[in-house]
């Protein structure tokens, strides 16, 4: 490149020196001649080396610098879940230092039964490890994969307790507040209520004794209903599994929720897809699953124009089934999430507050999982997961 801007430097000088020599002896034909040879020789030249200067290729930017790669080994033996390596007839093999902690001296009681418990089918379940602390949950997740032919199993471990122990405690609390204040409610006026009926006894007032022991039959009846609804919520029955085509199932509950919707001017929608789409489930306790769920969300669109709820039913990533109901309600009220399914919580004037909670516990029974998710239009939205 440098040569050929020194070739078009040196062609403008001579064409250059040309034009002057013109200039200067315009009366001698032979001089002109002359500097006209030169000239056109210089454009020729200097024409050339700008041609190659015009499709030379620009010059590339300079390489960035390396990026430092991570590196893996590294990031594996620090990694906060304990992995194994398992290959069929070869003892298990620790890959990172949470995994050899959790075998050392003075954390498993028996290592030999901790290792058992990785050789499990892949997916994921809680375990109970033996530990010198005593019994502790896990949650193992074993994958299935091939690394050049072979047949590998990569088993993850998760020690949970800490944190189950918590949610339990949290769970335990929110659950007294709410029996508490319910059974305080039904003792308190019952309580004053025993300790006047003596003097108005004493006193001859029949009819405000009446009246009193009509108030003690009426919250001795809500206390008894009470703990008939904690029964049914401790106590679900035994599912009875059987395949089920989900269309029929839905279609059905549409026919029972739809009367009460189409007179609050709303509407229930269902859709099933694919059409064949089939669960091996209790059909009565799906059922009622679907209906309480519909009943909790028709009673949060009271009042509002148009109310609609949809019950969509779908294979989800995973091959897993996922069944959807939503509605276009005001949804469940910011930081009340997690309470929503505490048994006898509720928000509502008159609720019993445990629709949601016996939800969860037939959903659970029949294998399953139920959350609540944020709507982007608005409106509560429950997912059940089997």
């Amino acid at each position: 490149m440098g040569s050929d801007r020194t070739r078009t430097a040196l062609a403008a000088l001579l064409l250059a020196a040309s034009t002057a020599g013109v200039a200067a002896w315009p009366d001698s034909p032979r001089l002109l001649v002359a500097c006209g040879l030169v000239g056109l020789l210089a454009a020729a030249f200097g024409w050339a080396a700008l041609s190659r200067l015009a499709h030379r290729p620009a010059p590339l930017p300079p390489d960035p610098p390396p990026v430092p790669q991570p590196n893996l080994d590294a990031a594996l033996e620090h990694a906060p879940l304990a992995l194994w390596r398992l290959v069929a007839g070869h003892a298990p093999l620790a890959l990172n230092a949470a995994a050899r902690r959790l075998i050392a001296p003075g954390r498993a009681v028996e290592p030999a039964a901790l290792l058992a418990l990785l050789d499990a089918q892949p997916g994921r379940r809680v375990v109970t490890l033996p530990t010198e602390h005593g019994q502790e949950r896990a949650v193992l997740a074993v994958s299935a994969l091939t690394v050049q032919g072979q047949a590998w199993r990569l088993a993850a471990l998760a020690p949970i307790e800490s944190e189950l122990e918590t949610e339990t405690l949290v769970a335990w609390r929110q659950l007294v507040q709410v029996l508490t204040h319910e059974i305080m409610n039904s003792l308190t006026p019952i309580a004053s209520l025993a300790a006047s009926a003596p003097a108005l006894l004493e006193a001859g007032e029949h009819e405000e004794l009446q009246a009193a022991l009509a108030a003690l039959a009426r919250r001795a009846a809500h206390l008894q209903g009470f703990v008939e609804r904690y029964r049914s919520v401790s106590q679900p029955p035994a599912p009875t599994l059987v395949d089920t085509p989900l269309q029929p199932l839905l279609q059905a509950v549409q026919r029972l929720v739809s009367p009460a919707w189409e007179a609050a001017g709303g509407s229930v929608v269902v859709t099933v897809a694919p059409e064949t789409l089939a669960l091996r489930t209790d059909a009565a306790q799906l059922e009622q699953v679907l209906i309480n769920l519909a009943q909790n969300a028709l009673q949060a669109c009271a009042g509002r124009p148009s109310p609609q709820l949809t019950v969509d039913a779908r294979l989800s990533r995973g091959a897993r089934l996922r069944l959807t109901v939503a509605d276009n309600g005001p949804g469940v009220a910011p930081g009340l999430e997690q309470r929503i399914f505490t048994p006898f919580f509720t928000t509502r004037e008159g609720g019993s507050g445990v629709g949601l909670a016996v939800v969860r516990q037939l959903v659970h029974g029949l294998g399953g999982t139920v959350r609540h998710a944020k709507r982007p239009g608005g409106g509560a939205c429950f997912v059940v997961t089997f």
